[in-house]
């Protein structure tokens, strides 16, 4: 193991709380069954993780991010993660973020609960494709990645950049073709994004998917979707999709 990374792992595992651990356990559903089956945590808080990454993010490299990632303890994954987030800002300085987009791509199955998802997906790989709409297909083979829950959640997740950049296309096509998705988490990432379109100035094209789809989708996407309207419109769409 590199010096860097087994010192940022040995701090961190010196920090365990085990209150803390059992309460994050149950908050990301890591019983038998549950989403995060299996996920271990040491109790640290993400403020506390924060400070670490602002500790160490000029001083470690790329090689220093495979042992934290890898690691069984869920806090110093995101550690490992957020690490990799201050990475790709030095590399897109220098045109040369491509290895650290690979890299993430490459590592997506050990980002293995949403928040690994939600903090990342959208500052590395969303980030990357804000001027390269050409290779945006990725978005669409991590989507229809069956059986792969945090890969079609990095898809939709990743889109919030785009959005923010009053892209769109992209975020309604995924939603789309994620309505028939069974996981209450998709349903909610993809509310999530649809309501940011809303906000983004996109109220019109959110107002025409929900013409068109309200009727079908899942009521947790919807609900998250429709959130920031006005109490009439929210009114409107919950009526004519029957619930």
């Amino acid at each position: 193991m590199k010096p860097n990374s087994k010192a940022i792992k040995d701090t961190m595992e010196a920090m365990r709380d085990g209150v803390q651990a059992a309460h994050l356990m149950r908050f990301f559903k890591t019983g038998k069954g549950e989403y995060g089956e299996g996920d271990r945590f040491l109790g640290i808080r993400v403020p506390a993780t924060r400070a670490i990454v602002k500790e160490w993010k000029n001083k470690v490299c790329l090689e220093d991010i495979s042992p934290l990632i890898d690691s069984q303890w869920h806090e110093i994954r995101l550690a490992g993660f957020l690490l990799l987030i201050e990475l790709y800002k030095k590399a897109k300085k220098h045109n040369a973020e491509q290895a650290i987009v690979d890299f993430y791509i490459a590592s997506l199955n050990l980002g293995n609960n949403w928040d690994l998802v939600d903090l990342v997906a959208p500052k590395i790989l969303g980030d990357y494709l804000i001027d390269r709409p050409e290779k945006r297909d990725i978005l669409y083979s991590l989507a229809s990645m069956e059986g792969q829950l945090w890969h079609q959640r990095v898809a939709i997740v990743a889109t919030w950049t785009l959005i923010r950049e009053h892209q769109f296309n992209d975020a309604l096509t995924l939603c789309e073709g994620l309505m028939t998705h069974s996981h209450d988490l998709i349903h909610k990432a993809c509310g999530w994004m649809l309501r940011e379109v809303g906000k983004r100035g996109g109220m019109n094209r959110l107002e025409d998917f929900l013409d068109r789809h309200a009727a079908r989708m899942p009521r947790t996407m919807l609900r998250y979707a429709i959130e920031k309207m006005t109490e009439e419109k929210r009114r409107y769409y919950m009526y004519h999709s029957g619930t």
